[in-house]
């Protein structure tokens, strides 16, 4: 199955299937839920589960023969070749830490790479009922009255730069040494991939990132993110690669333009 040429028509789609998603995790989230420990020591429950069981099948109807990689799926060992087409990365529920504590900020991610690029990305916050989507060099935010708006990263201001940086994952030291170069710069917080959609519309500048990340954590709201205008690089100045070995990221950061 060939893609789209214009890949955006992908969207509508996509947010549909986000919205499915979204809906049964939050039927898990108004109930007294099971926490397990997978393999790697992460948490999960019902609902990572029962998001990626919607998502996947959609995705398959969507787009034939493209590979997925899904959260869920790569740690029951039902890993797909991706080789240099272009394939689907999707974590079902972004933030199942967030989820655990229920502070609302986590998030449903499906994000297809083409040409080891984030083209398109939809991200879903359930409990705040928000939605960014992003593809061919245009971004939304879908806001809790469905209403749909552009948007855009803004310019690095001189001084007083928004840095986000995660609830739930945190490294002080390197953080305090890394701002130190932003005059004037404010630490904010925010749970799962929120923190790339903040950047790209446009209400924070900066999100570094010290420590591991997989793929599927990133495409979806990279993809918006690159659509608004912004970039994801590794602190040595290189765009964000997918299809690496095991899906790992290194550190990166995550900004509007320069």
């Amino acid at each position: 199955m060939s893609l789209p040429p214009d890949l955006a028509s992908l969207l509508p789609t996509l947010e549909a299937l986000a919205r499915q998603a979204g809906a049964a995790i939050m039927e898990v989230y108004g109930s007294d839920f099971a926490v397990l420990t997978k393999d790697d020591s992460s948490p999960v429950t019902a609902a990572d589960e029962r998001a990626e069981a919607i998502i996947l099948p959609g995705l398959a109807r969507l787009t034939p023969g493209i590979p997925i990689v899904a959260e869920e799926q790569v740690a029951a060992g039902r890993i797909p070749a991706v080789g240099d087409g272009p394939f689907w990365l999707v974590d079902p529920l972004d933030g199942t830490k967030e989820f655990i504590k229920r502070n609302g900020e986590f998030t449903v991610n499906i994000g297809l790479i083409v040409g080891g690029v984030p083209s398109v990305g939809v991200v879903l916050a359930p409990a705040q009922n928000l939605l960014w989507a992003g593809a061919a060099g245009r971004a939304f935010k879908v806001d809790a009255a469905g209403t749909r708006h552009a948007i855009a990263c803004r310019a690095l201001p001189a001084s007083g730069a928004v840095v986000l940086t995660s609830r739930s994952h945190r490294n002080p030291e390197a953080m305090e040494a890394w701002l130190a170069q932003f005059p004037g710069a404010t630490l904010d917080f925010a749970g799962s991939s929120l923190k790339f959609c903040k950047v790209a519309e446009g209400s924070a500048d900066l999100y570094p990132r010290f420590g591991p990340t997989c793929e599927w954590d990133t495409a979806a709201a990279s993809a918006v993110l690159l659509a608004a205008g912004g970039s994801v690089e590794t602190f040595e100045g290189q765009a964000l690669a997918y299809a690496k070995l095991k899906f790992l990221n290194p550190d990166f950061i995550a900004r509007g333009p320069r």
